[in-house]
């Protein structure tokens, strides 16, 4: 029997208007994107959804799952594959849309839930630049490098090319740890330094470098240790969630 033929308020596009979307269970919702079953196997659309969530979990997950094997999979193909993925995709640019060009930048936390649904599964080191005018405002955002599971590979001259060229103020780095442990590196120490010297030399505040984990996140600036502890130890970094200070203006 297909979908087609169910009483009308057992069908998932049918509950979604009756009763909304949030009520609609992840199988309910995924077969709506699906849209239909296929008459090879004479599955409905919601059983193939079913397929999807027994096998991947969440949502989450099967973002993370190579396209190609989606679409691989007995009744999916590349049209429902590709709807399944610009859905995750919206989901996921909403997450993000706390802030957005011209808006100011006042503290870490912010920063923050902006780009951990972005990095958050990343399996390679990305390194972000975002760059502010004098009021904190956002310019641009550029990607400095993609690395490795466990490093990036960050050159001061590649840092700053974008900078000058935007006349930018202040600058804002970002960058995730795969592992999911936000804490710093040694040579996320070094680097961060080193920065923040050359961003000296070229009149450039460097307002905070953060470092994204699972669920939590480093920030230099809100520890105190931007341009380095004075008596010349290793730096130790606290994981946050929250209670950011202002960067100021």
């Amino acid at each position: 029997m297909s979908i087609k033929d169910w009483p009308k308020a057992d069908r998932p596009r049918e509950k979604l208007f009756a009763i909304g979307a949030r009520n609609l269970s992840d199988t309910e919702l995924l077969s709506i994107l699906i849209g239909t079953g296929d008459r090879v196997s004479g599955r409905s659309a919601l059983e193939h959804a079913r397929d999807l969530i027994g096998r991947y979990r969440s949502f989450r997950a099967l973002a993370n799952v190579p396209a190609a094997e989606i679409c691989s999979l007995p009744g999916i193909g590349p049209a429902k594959g590709a709807r399944i993925y610009a859905a995750l995709e919206i989901a996921a640019r909403m997450g993000g849309e706390r802030i957005c060009k011209g808006g100011p930048l006042q503290r870490s936390e912010e920063v923050f839930k902006y780009y951990y649904p972005r990095l958050r599964d990343v399996k390679k080191e990305i390194f972000l630049a975002i760059l502010l005018d004098s009021k904190n405002r956002i310019i641009r955002e550029e990607q400095i490098s993609e690395g490795s599971l466990d490093v990036s590979v960050v050159h001061p001259r590649e840092v700053f090319n974008p900078v000058i060229r935007e006349s930018a103020a202040s600058v804002i780095f970002v960058h995730n740890h795969p592992s999911g442990d936000p804490s710093p590196s040694q040579e996320d120490v070094r680097l961060t330094h080193r920065l923040v010297e050359v961003g000296d030399l070229l009149g450039v505040k460097i307002l905070d470098h953060i470092i994204i984990g699972e669920g939590e996140y480093v920030s230099f600036c809100d520890s105190g240790l931007l341009r380095g502890p004075r008596d010349g130890r290793s730096p130790t970094l606290k994981a946050q969630k929250g209670m950011s200070s202002s960067f100021g203006v």
